[in-house]
């Protein structure tokens, strides 16, 4: 082999030979690793859902007595769970303030009042949005806390029947329930997805001509709407978690003039 092609070797076809079995060795070894979590993540997801499950229903408290309801077509819906008594509850998502799926577990009574709730997962602004976790009523008995139902605060959802009309915050027409303070964004969100919970409940499908389920309006909102929200941000909040906001919100900005979306 002539000085030249040895060379040649050395400094491009010995490193591309090299880096091709480091990679498909690498690759190997991910897809052992997901191989063997996998499994895990998917049960430790499962019975994070059937703990939220029974949670949110009046009187359940073993998720081996659910009935799982796989007939449901309402858009959003990813769960349905059916309890001896005629209760139920669901899982549903909608997209959030930027885009990223708010999941929320809804309880309904035999009678298709809201019970209680737990949100599940959400991608929302942290002090903000994310308190769609606690704001809208959600309580825990097995910590002291008490229900407070919406004839006691109207930011509560606790014992309203989305069947007499979709729920909406107050800012909206004919809305009824009181958005997070600097989240609207957030809270339409949170109620499009009880509105579709409230559909699956029902048996029917989304109904997007009424709102009930608004999937063709998506709570996610334009920049200029986003940005319009810092004007009426909690005072209480903290100098960090306003620069933090403002930022985030300019990002947007910047992203849609460019023509990168939200």
């Amino acid at each position: 082999m002539s000085k030249t092609a040895n060379s040649s070797w050395e400094t491009t076809g010995k490193p591309i030979v090299v880096l091709t079995v480091i990679s498909l060795i690498v690759s190997l070894l991910l897809a052992l690793v997901n191989g063997m979590t996998a499994p895990v993540i998917a049960e430790n997801t499962r019975r994070t859902t059937l703990a939220a499950y029974v949670s949110v229903m009046p009187s359940v408290s073993d998720a081996a007595t659910l009935e799982e309801v796989t007939d449901y077509t309402t858009a959003n819906v990813t769960g349905v769970v059916k309890a001896e008594d005629g209760s139920m509850a669901i899982k549903a998502g909608e997209s959030g303030f930027d885009g990223g799926v708010l999941t929320v577990i809804m309880g309904f009574d035999a009678e298709g009042k809201i019970y209680n709730y737990s949100l599940l997962a959400h991608a929302e602004p942290p002090g903000l949005g994310s308190k769609a976790d606690k704001w809208f009523g959600a309580y825990d008995p097995a910590k002291g806390e008490q229900a407070v139902s919406h004839e006691q605060s109207a930011k509560s959802i606790l014992g309203m029947n989305p069947g007499d009309a979709p729920l909406a915050v107050t800012k909206d027409m004919n809305g009824q329930v009181d958005a997070i303070t600097a989240s609207t964004i957030t809270s339409r969100a949170f109620l499009n997805a009880v509105n579709a919970a409230y559909q699956a409940y029902k048996g029917g499908t989304a109904d997007t001509t009424s709102g009930a389920s608004r999937k063709n309006e998506p709570a996610t909102a334009p920049a200029s709407e986003a940005a319009a929200e810092i004007l009426s941000l909690d005072p209480d909040l903290s100098l960090e978690q306003h620069r933090a906001l403002k930022h985030y919100l300019l990002k947007r900005q910047e992203n849609a003039s460019d023509g990168l979306g939200l």
